[in-house]
């Protein structure tokens, strides 16, 4: 006796596919797993009007039939009859979201290439019929070729249709598929999905129109690159010219503490630690706190009202160029918070190369603790100057220092995936949201979170390690007549560290700051504004900000040098530490180190030498 016909339900993720499943063989389910695999198999029994039985089988949720799991692995084996152990079906129910037709229909697409008998359950229709889009399921059967019935499968309707379709594309179970035809890449896929999404389209609301035309636009391979950049240039062209005035607040107050526990205090180390520790030291990172949460305005604003998840499409095809896929752009914008959820966000890169590539580049972007260092070596170095209608130098020159990152990630991935990393690229498909307009009670609690993480932090590691650097800075005692910063602990330790520094423009007071700062990135910052504090005998010079005593100190090259150094330099030593978690050794975290060490060395002296040279 012949088994009964193999039919396969198959879809993308979200599609209501479990619901059909359920719906079509209610209590006649078996669940186990696939020969080889621990993905789950979920087959059960369903009659035909013609009281024929047909073994129904839910395949997993996919977007194509290029696998980037083991559970799409099995949906491509499994309809390309591969899959050991498993017969090919001899039919597929493709089942397809109503509300956002043109996306599933790429993969609707790509199963119609492979000759399986088939039909679509244009499921949802409800959903799509209350958010105002009409589809005639008549047309769109006419531009797929394959029978079309509309579903909603969790109230049961359409299924005796569905039944009968079904019926009628098995025939009487002896013919066999067609040879499958030459597969269509995904960007030809996705135009035809988007013209017969069109086609079926009776009638839509204003706002779904409006939406397709807003991406044509941003999704655009060249207007849509333009927009992105136009955008981060905005952000950082706005930290700079907003936060002018809160700054200048912040520094006032610390500068009146610093005035007032002078006064109060006789003089001693209590005094200094206070004056020279934990209000110079901290307060130099605090007072940017304003330039913080503005950035993390744009972007908190960019991710709710849907465009994030838009700029990951379009930065694809870009990252395709070095072996990697918009995927692991999510994980690289985290970065530029912070490099840990970063790097923990790679757990979403199903490729073991790719994830361990993204690992190792996240430490390049610009992460939130950079933004001190750039912050006041940017305001003390560089003029406020306008270069035209809302361009400034200053947020030119900090986008300039953004981009560096990015490019510099570029370039290494590229190195990586031709050498240690090395792999084919895989494709990446994802789900747009909807376009919606952000809420300001969520944007401004997202703010209150990462304030509240910055400022947590700013009291508790940048203020330990500023104390800890007081001490060394402060003991022994110098003698009469001697630098009390060269003579101290910290001080002999940094003079090591420069000989090696020196060549690239780094001063004594520059190789002293980087030793701490592995620690957390801010504290270079009250590294050098503890150190010029302890230094100076002036009152009314540890009052002025860190970026006016800079001014004197150090020279255009020296400053630049520095820049570039933080841009590629190593990341804290908690990012280190879930790199090797995450890489469960020491091995990629040390070839991170290094790497970035060397980037860090030879980015910082070329833009000295180079400044140098041109008298800058």
């Amino acid at each position: 006796m012949n088994p009964a016909p193999l039919v396969a339900l198959v879809g993308n993720p979200n599609a209501g596919k479990s619901a059909l499943f359920n719906a079509l063989t209610g209590a006649r389910q078996k669940v186990g797993n696939y020969p080889g695999v621990t993905v789950e198999r979920k087959s059960g029994r369903m009659a035909l009007a013609d009281g024929r039985p047909v073994e129904l089988v839910d395949l997993p949720g996919t977007y194509s039939l290029t696998p980037s799991s083991p559970d799409e692995a099995v949906t491509r084996d499994v309809v390309m009859g591969a899959q050991e152990g498993e017969r090919r079906p001899a039919a597929l129910i493709v089942v397809v979201d109503a509300g956002n037709l043109d996306n599933h229909l790429r993969f609707a697409l790509q199963l119609r290439e492979l000759g399986v008998p088939m039909v679509v359950a244009l499921n949802m229709i409800d959903m799509a019929e209350r958010d105002g889009l009409v589809l005639d399921p008549q047309a769109l059967s006419r531009e797929l070729g394959v029978p079309v019935v509309p579903t909603v499968a969790v109230r049961r309707r359409g299924m005796d249709e569905l039944r009968d379709a079904l019926a009628s594309v098995l025939g009487d179970g002896t013919s066999q598929p067609a040879a499958p035809a030459e597969p269509a890449d995904i960007a030809s896929l996705q135009r035809r999905a988007r013209a017969i999404s069109v086609a079926a389209t009776v009638s839509e609301t204003p706002v779904r129109r409006i939406t397709h035309l807003i991406d044509s636009v941003v999704l655009h391979p060249a207007a849509g690159l333009a927009i992105l950049i136009m955008l981060f240039f905005v952000m950082f062209q706005a930290v700079f010219a907003w936060s002018e005035a809160p700054i200048g607040w912040i520094e006032e107050s610390f500068a009146a503490a610093q005035a007032w526990v002078t006064a109060a205090l006789p003089d001693s180390f209590l005094r200094s630690l206070i004056v020279d520790g934990v209000i110079a030291g901290v307060g130099s990172v605090v007072v940017f706190l304003p330039q913080i949460l503005i950035l993390f305005f744009f972007i908190l604003l960019l991710e709710a009202s849907g465009y994030m998840a838009r700029a990951a499409f379009l930065m694809d095809r870009l990252m395709a160029g070095v072996g990697l896929n918009g995927r692991a752009f999510i994980p690289l914008l985290s970065s530029f918070a912070c490099a840990i959820p970063g790097i923990m966000a790679t757990r979403t890169i199903d490729d073991p190369k790719q994830r361990l590539t993204t690992i190792l580049i996240a430490p390049l972007m610009t992460c939130s603790a950079r933004l001190p260092v750039y912050s006041v070596i940017i305001g003390a170095f560089i003029p406020a100057r306008d270069l035209g209608w809302g361009i400034g130098l200053q947020g030119l020159i900090w986008f300039g220092l953004y981009l560096a990152g990015v490019l510099g990630a570029v370039a290494v991935a590229f190195i990586l995936r031709k050498t240690v990393a090395r792999g084919a690229p895989s494709g990446f498909m994802m789900e747009l949201p909807r376009y919606q307009m952000p809420n300001l009670a969520d944007v401004a609690i997202g703010l209150w979170q990462r304030a509240w993480v910055f400022l947590r932090r700013a009291g508790t590691i940048i203020m330990m390690v500023t104390i800890a650097l007081w001490a060394l800075l402060s003991f022994p005692v110098a003698p009469e007549g001697r630098s009390q910063v060269e003579y101290s602990i910290a001080g002999r330790i940094a003079s090591g560290l420069e000989v090696v520094v020196r060549p690239i423009g780094f001063n004594h007071e520059m190789a002293l700051a980087v030793i701490p700062a592995m620690a957390a990135r801010e504290v270079a910052v009250s590294a050098l504004a503890t150190v010029y504090s302890i230094e100076s005998d002036d009152e009314a010079e540890t009052e002025r900000s860190l970026g006016t005593q800079l001014q004197g100190r150090w020279s255009l090259p020296t400053a630049l040098a520095f820049l570039m150094w933080f841009v590629f330099a190593p990341q804290c030593l908690s990012t280190i530490a879930v790199m090797r978690r995450e890489t469960n050794g020491w091995k990629w975290p040390i070839f991170a180190l290094g790497y970035l060490f060397a980037l860090a060395y030879l980015a910082a002296g070329a833009t000295f030498w180079l400044a140098t040279a041109l008298g800058l």
